[in-house]
This record gives structure tokens, C-alpha cells and sequence, in this order.
């Protein structure tokens, strides 16, 4: 591995290092801690408009807040931290998310939960990109690697967070919510510990690059750089609005198709996110190993058979497709991120936040858009139109082979 990384040093003007493993941990336990934050809001939706006597509209609007600065912000963050890195950004942004936290836990007005959850919103902005950047350089070349464990971090929070807010809030009440502020104040403890690390590193890449100065380029054409960025926007597409009919109406599918218990499509949900853990862990290690783009294929276009067959199966084979459609599909985030990152190699700012803004906001818009068709032709219209989303996926075919053709320029002088 040390001979590995050595050879990547004059293709990333950094010095070499090893897999630095106890930063990809951590780094991933604080994307645990932010999402499992996040996904309280939607989670106590019920307790607010009960308590505050909100309308659905209201509460839609307090989802706009929230995702208007969650992904809005995010290439905006990317593309400042380009070109001046914080590495101490990462616990301020927790600072956001702690701010807004203790003030949803006092709301007593629409306006104020509203600033709540702009906050929390800020907050996950403006730790998504530059966490995606220490992951990659903490990965000693193993990108794909860090980036799924940097994800599954995140997978784990947005299933936890609902679970601890049906435990806690909803039996006690809104001011219960202050019981979570542990949470960000853990993240601020872990990611100050990450910063002086960070700081650490861009001194030792910045003594570096000023003997090797080395100057990252594209390795296609502009040009072609924003086709190949489109056809990764359809695939976030494809996949987040599918992944979207199944985190937020898989319980009421199987509720009406089947007529489970409550309890039992919950156990079902929880198997299914228990499968998207596991294939957001090994996408980016199988991408290391045979090339991004051939997971790209699998995962996206792969899928296609089981999502067409899901709608025709029985409770059996629901359970079983799904958890074959949660693996699949989940492999290929973290593809889509490193392969992005290859493209522009000098701006892994702007790209995660591009692509983990754009992915929030498709989950989103997937399940506004997804419960006005429901309440128009039904639960099981749905999966049958959204079966067919992962035949996007053929635009893979688009996509160049950037690990054979990235070359890095040296800039002399």
C-alpha cells in the first residue's frame, strides 16, 4: 500500500501517505451524528402539527427550508473551500445543526421552526463537502473506499434518527428534542479532532506542492467534462427517485398490497435499509478494484430486472427483491462521487457538494412528486411507473473511461 500511494503522489501534488483509516472512521461517525440530527425533523412532522397546529402546507414549507439550504448551499460551501479550505468548517457547520436543534425543541411558532430547520439545513451544507474532501484525502488512493464508508455513516444516521425520535420525542413531547443536542456536541468534540488533522495535512500537501507544483487538469475535454456530469445528474435521478418510492411509501405498499401489520412493514423498511447499508459499503471497494464506471453499469442499468419484477411478486419475494435492489442500487453513489472527482480532480469541493446537494434534493422532490401521483392512481401505480426509472441507467454508456485516460500536467517554474 505505501508503494501504492507513494505512485499516486505526483498525480495528486500531495505527499505520500497510507490509508489513514482512524480519519475515514471518523469522519464517517460525524456523518452519522449530522444525518441522524437531520432526519429528527421529518421524523417529529406528526408532533408539530399536533402541538404547533400546523397544516400540510406549513409543513411542507418547513421541508423547503430545510432542503432550500441542505442542498442549495452545498456547491456554494464546494466551491469556496476549493480554493480556501476550512478545516475547522466542518465542526461549525455542527454548530448550525446545534443552533437549530435547541431551537426546535422551544419552538412555539411556524417562524421558528422554520429558522430551526434552515439551520439544521446550513448545517448539513456546510459539512458534506468538505467531509467527502477529508475522506478522499485520507483514503491513500483508496477512494472508493473512504467515500462508502464515509456514506454508510450517513445511511446509518438517516435509519437511525427516525428510530430514536419515535422512542423518545413522540411519547414525551417536542421539548424532549433538547435530549439530542448530545448529538452535535459529539460531532463538534470528533470534528475539531478531524481539523488539526485536516490543518496537518494541507501544511505537509502545501510544503509539497511548492517544491513539485503540480497543476490538476481535467482529463477530457470541458466539453465532454459537462456531458459526462449530465449523464451523472440522470443516474442521481434515476436513483434517488426510486430510492425515494421505497424509504417513504414501502410501509403503506405493503400495507395495501399485503395487508401487514404496521410493525411488520416497518421490520420490512428496516431489512431494506439494512441492504442499502451494505451496498453503500461495498460499491466503492469493488470500484477501486475494477473501475468506477463498470459499477456505475451494474448498479443502475444491473437493477433494472429486479425493479420491473418487484411489482408482480408476492410477500416473499417482495422482501427478497428489495434487499437485492437495496444492495444494488446503494453501490452506486459512491461510484458516481469518485468517478465525478476524477473528472475535475482540483475541484472535489464543488463536486461533492453538487452531487450530495443534488441527491437530497431528488430524494425530496422524489417523494413530493411520487405522493401527488399516489393519491392520484394509487400506492401500486407507483411501482410500477418507478420500476422503469433504472432503464436510465443506460446512459452509462456515455460515460469515458477517465482512469484510463487521467494524466496529471506539471506545471514547471
Amino acid at each position: 500500500m505505501k508503494a501504492a500511494t507513494a505512485a499516486l503522489a505526483p498525480t495528486t501534488g500531495s505527499p505520500p501517505v497510507s490509508t489513514a483509516l482512524r480519519v475515514i472512521l471518523a469522519i464517517s461517525a460525524g456523518h452519522l451524528l449530522n444525518d441522524t440530527t437531520q432526519s429528527l425533523l421529518p421524523a417529529i412532522y406528526p408532533l408539530l402539527k399536533t402541538e404547533l397546529g400546523l397544516t400540510f402546507s406549513q409543513i411542507g414549507l418547513i421541508t423547503l427550508a430545510f432542503q432550500l439550504t441542505a442542498s442549495l448551499l452545498q456547491p456554494l460551501v464546494g466551491i469556496y473551500t476549493d480554493h480556501r479550505p476550512q478545516p475547522f468548517s466542518l465542526a461549525a457547520g455542527m454548530v448550525f445543526t446545534l443552533v437549530g436543534l435547541v431551537l426546535l425543541s422551544i419552538a412555539g411558532t411556524f417562524g421558528a421552526v422554520l429558522v430551526a430547520a434552515a439551520l439544521v439545513g446550513i448545517g448539513s451544507s456546510v459539512f458534506h463537502p468538505e467531509a467527502s474532501r477529508v475522506a478522499r484525502m485520507a483514503s491513500g488512493g483508496r477512494h472508493g473506499f473512504a467515500q462508502s464508508l464515509f456514506q454508510v455513516g450517513g445511511n446509518a444516521g438517516s435509519a437511525l434518527g427516525p428510530l430514536l425520535a419515535a422512542l423518545v420525542v413522540a411519547r414525551r413531547g417536542q421539548a424532549q428534542i433538547a435530549w439530542f443536542v448530545v448529538l452535535p456536541l459529539l460531532a463538534i468534540a470528533l470534528l475539531l479532532r478531524v481539523g488539526r488533522w485536516y490543518r496537518t495535512r494541507l501544511q505537509l500537501t502545501h510544503a509539497y506542492g511548492a517544491a513539485r507544483k503540480p497543476a490538476l487538469s481535467a482529463p477530457i475535454s470541458r466539453a465532454r467534462v459537462i456531458a459526462t456530469l449530465a449523464v451523472l445528474g440522470a443516474l442521481i435521478f434515476s436513483k434517488y427517485f426510486y430510492l425515494a418510492s421505497l424509504t417513504s411509501y414501502y410501509t403503506f405498499f405493503l400495507i395495501h398490497r399485503f395487508q401487514v401489520s404496521v410493525r411488520e412493514a416497518q421490520l420490512y423498511l428496516f431489512l431494506f435499509l439494512a441492504a442499502v447499508a451494505a451496498g453503500t459499503i461495498i460499491g466503492g471497494p469493488v470500484g477501486d478494484r475494477i473501475g468506477r464506471k463498470y459499477v456505475i453499469w451494474g448498479s443502475i442499468l444491473g437493477v433494472a430486472p429486479f425493479t420491473l419484477a418487484l411489482p408482480y411478486a408476492n410477500l416473499f419475494w417482495t422482501a427478497a427483491l428489495t434487499v437485492v435492489i437495496g444492495v444494488v442500487l446503494a453501490s452506486a453513489f459512491s461510484a458516481i462521487i469518485v468517478y465525478a472527482q476524477e473528472l475535475l480532480p482540483s475541484r472535489v469541493g464543488l463536486i461533492s457538494g453538487i452531487f450530495f446537494g443534488f441527491a437530497f434534493g431528488m430524494g425530496g422532490l422524489g417523494s413530493a412528486v411520487l405522493v401527488r401521483l399516489a393519491d392520484h392512481t394509487g400506492i401500486d401505480y407507483v411501482y410500477h411507473v418507478c420500476s422503469f426509472l433504472p432503464l436510465i441507467g443506460l446512459l452509462t454508456v456515455f460515460l469515458p473511461h477517465v482512469e484510463q485516460h487521467a494524466k496529471p500536467s506539471i506545471a514547471v517554474g
